[in-house]
């Protein structure tokens, strides 16, 4: 029963994403531009609906899954190995995405002879200009109030607390087991909460589709056909990369099957081009390909902090594109501290639609190049950041079946992830 309705609402995902391009496009070949936003900004009412019923969810959601994992695996030492695992994952994940991403929009060029009118280097791009500070980064980590946190969707913050709330549920031992209850019911109220936002799902695809293409038109994908190409070969490459990488860990076979598990999540990521949106969702589609609640429970909120993988690749494809597309010549040190500052630059940005755009404005002053470089993909963006966005799921769901075979636990001693709840 779970298998047909899930791909139930796949297929009513595909009907709308498929409908959204239709209606779109007929509304921007059958009106002038000024009616075409006013179609778009309705139809957002309904996307604003869903990602906020989303954001109602993350918040209790990240903390109650987070830290009961923690707790469940029994010991801070297994704690300290699950996570030194991750992080070794995440950073190696990280390095590939970006060094893929400046490796083909070097050999692409896709901003050389771009085109298009530039954009006066002094042109104001309407996104918050603030230069990276380590001080400032490190500190906004660590939460001021857990309550803070939560009301304002810090993920990043929400995870450290967590993880410190977690680890104290493991020393207190039985004194705190009523409250792991809690967080486990607490865990089990939000997943059900969020049977019923998914329903909202398909309309959100529908309007969050026809907008775009309601005021961009589908001819914009022809004036940027080599970039979004360029990109979204890249990207096609890093899905190769990673889907290999965890093929040598947990088998071909099951590599396939996950991917199959994770293809609604996939698609609502897609199509609303926002992690987030995704995330309860790929908790459901990871526990049914059997990786063990504990290990989903913090590998995955951990992922949507610092393993993004598509948003860093896009983050040095479109710097440098932008660069290409002024002239700019950047020698090789400077695109090695280009992928430095990245690593760093883009965590915690999960879930928030083109908030790679902001990462991107921070990046370009370090090397010179206008930020108003990013007027030229603005009128794209939205495409590039499904694509991205989308990855960024790949990324997460790969690394956390290969955790999960890597740290089977206790309870499943001789079972790899892909070995347990196969009739999904």
């Amino acid at each position: 029963m779970p298998t047909m309705k899930n791909n139930r609402l796949t297929r009513y995902i595909l009907v709308a994403l498929i409908a959204g391009i239709a209606t779109g496009y007929a509304i921007n070949v059958s009106v002038d531009a000024a009616a075409a936003k006013q179609a778009a900004y309705y139809f957002s009412i309904v996307t604003g609906v869903f990602l906020q019923l989303i954001k109602m969810i993350i918040a209790p959601l990240v903390l109650s899954t987070l830290t009961v994992g923690v707790a469940h695996m029994g010991s801070g030492g297994a704690v300290g190995r699950t996570f030194a695992r991750t992080l070794a994952w995440f950073v190696t994940a990280s390095l590939v995405s970006l060094s893929l991403g400046i490796l083909m929009v070097n050999l692409l060029a896709p901003g050389v002879g771009v085109g298009l009118p530039l954009p006066p280097a002094d042109s104001a791009t309407g996104l918050a200009k603030k230069v990276f500070d380590l001080k400032d980064f490190i500190l906004h980590i660590f939460p001021k109030s857990i309550f803070e946190a939560m009301a304002t969707n810090e993920v990043l913050q929400i995870v450290v607390f967590s993880l410190f709330a977690g680890i104290g549920l493991i020393a207190i031992g039985d004194a705190g087991k009523p409250i792991t209850r809690g967080l486990d019911a607490l865990m089990q109220l939000m997943l059900t909460v969020t049977g019923y936002v998914m329903k909202v799902a398909p309309f959100a695809v529908f309007a969050a589709v026809a907008a775009s293409i309601a005021v961009e038109g589908l001819g914009i994908l022809i004036v940027f056909g080599k970039f979004i190409g360029g990109f979204y070969l890249a990207l096609a490459l890093l899905w190769a990369v990673l889907l290999g990488a965890g093929a040598a860990v947990i088998g071909v076979p099951q590599v396939g099957r996950l991917v199959r598990d994770i293809r609604e999540p996939f698609l609502i990521t897609f199509a609303t081009a926002s992690s987030e949106a995704a995330y309860p969702k790929m908790l459901e589609a990871l526990e049914r390909f059997g990786v063990p609640n504990r290990i989903a429970s913090f590998v995955l909120p951990l992922g949507y902090s610092f393993n993004l993988d598509g948003s860093m690749m896009y983050c040095a494809f479109a710097s440098i594109f932008i660069a290409q597309a002024y002239g700019i010549d950047l020698t090789l040190a400077q695109e090695i501290f280009m992928l430095g500052l990245l690593m760093i630059t883009s965590k915690g940005i999960a879930g928030v639609p083109r908030a790679s755009l902001v990462v991107i404005a921070a990046t370009l002053p370090y090397f010179n190049i206008p930020e108003a470089g990013l007027l030229l993909i603005l009128a794209v963006d939205h495409f590039l950041d499904m694509g991205r966005s989308a990855t960024n799921v790949i990324g997460n769901a790969v690394a956390t079946a290969v955790i999960a075979k890597w740290d089977p636990g206790d309870d499943a001693p001789d079972k790899a992830p892909d070995t347990a709840n196969t009739a999904a």
